[in-house]
């Protein structure tokens, strides 16, 4: 048996890959629920029930949907370049650190409407300085980035813990490692009353749509995708690489600190070291369960945060253990990759 790449792509199969892929998890995941004794039609009830059987459920989902989508785009626009950006967790964090910078205190008295696109833009600003390096030392020296974004996530959470145990340490939170919170101007105002859900959703879905726009119909969307798919074409066609790779780094660390930014601003208020339970991580089976499509990440965030909140759920209302979660979207993954591999080859005998 071998692969033969096909001539043609189906959209057909590319439009239905997806969602193969994911009822092939959730199979596989059925499985694993059934040998630890569950019913499995009962726990997907239950699953389905925790992520959106009510008001506060769906609220839950899409507040944890929200910093998804951030993460997804960011990995998304990078790995569209060919840019393997595995430190979006750092970038989060010390976006995160630059909202706080700048939110806790407001100098100027700025209005909330001038103060929290500043403070988003600082978090922002901060995640594209981090990505940015990474990819100046491969331009420059051809550093592996993938090892330098993993390694810069540990990196930047020891300075996230000192920054919190030092300069930016809250005296009111009684010893706990907490950093100072964020003026209420710096904050987001909410969606839904008695929920955590916040005005962020709807800056993550304008930002999706905006960045689906730059990747398909802007000149630097082209230069981005020339770049990714052969480089040394691009350059005999007169893009410029190294300045197309820094402007996506830019972009795509943007993205990530973005989420961060956010989080502080519309639900912690404040960074602890547990601010992210690892969405700069799932950011990655986020933009593959999209097939890196900027518009694709929404869906697929939201899909990512109900197993999450479901599975709590179900695992709280019949003792599954609660990481099926992690393993139902981390099979999604895996499914999702073999259902791309087969729509670009066919196998032969």
């Amino acid at each position: 048996m071998r692969l033969e790449r096909r001539e043609t792509q189906s959209r057909l199969m590319m439009l239905t890959a997806p969602l193969v892929a994911i009822l092939v998890a959730l199979m596989l995941a059925g499985g694993l629920i059934a040998l630890s004794g569950a019913s499995v039609p009962e726990a997907f009830r239950r699953i389905a029930v925790g992520a959106f059987g009510s008001r506060l459920a769906i609220t839950e989902t899409l507040t944890r949907a929200t910093p998804l989508i951030f993460t997804g785009l960011a990995v998304a626009v990078a790995f569209r370049a060919r840019v393997w950006n595995i430190g979006a967790e750092g970038q989060l964090y010390l976006g995160a650190v630059a909202a706080v910078a700048v939110g806790a205190t407001n100098p100027l008295g700025l209005p909330p409407l001038l103060l929290v696109p500043v403070v988003a833009l600082a978090g922002a600003a901060a995640g594209a300085a981090l990505l940015l390096v990474p990819v100046a030392l491969r331009i420059r020296f051809a550093v592996d980035e993938v090892v330098t974004t993993l390694l810069l996530n540990f990196v930047v959470l020891l300075f996230v813990s000192m920054m919190i145990e030092g300069p930016m340490k809250d005296p009111l939170a009684f010893g706990w490692p907490a950093s100072v919170p964020v003026v209420d101007a710096a904050t987001l105002p909410g969606l839904v009353e008695r929920s955590r859900l916040h005005a962020g959703l709807i800056l993550a879905v304008v930002v999706a749509c905006v960045v689906q726009f730059v990747m398909s119909r802007t000149v630097f969307g082209l230069e981005a995708r020339a770049t990714g798919h052969n480089p040394a074409a691009a350059r005999f066609a007169g893009v410029s690489v190294g300045a197309t790779l820094l402007k996506v780094a830019a972009l795509s660390g943007g993205l990530a600190g973005l989420a961060g930014a956010v989080e502080v601003m519309g639900v912690k208020g404040y960074v602890t070291t547990d601010l992210s339970p690892g969405f700069g991580y799932a950011g990655i089976i986020v933009a593959m369960l999209a097939n890196l499509s900027p518009v694709g990440v929404v869906a697929a965030a939201v899909f990512s945060a109900a197993i999450f909140v479901g599975a709590d759920s179900m695992g709280r209302a019949m003792s599954v253990p609660s990481f099926i979660a992690d393993v139902t979207v981390a099979l999604a993954l895996l499914t999702m990759l073999v259902a791309l591999l087969l729509t670009t080859y066919r196998i032969r005998r």
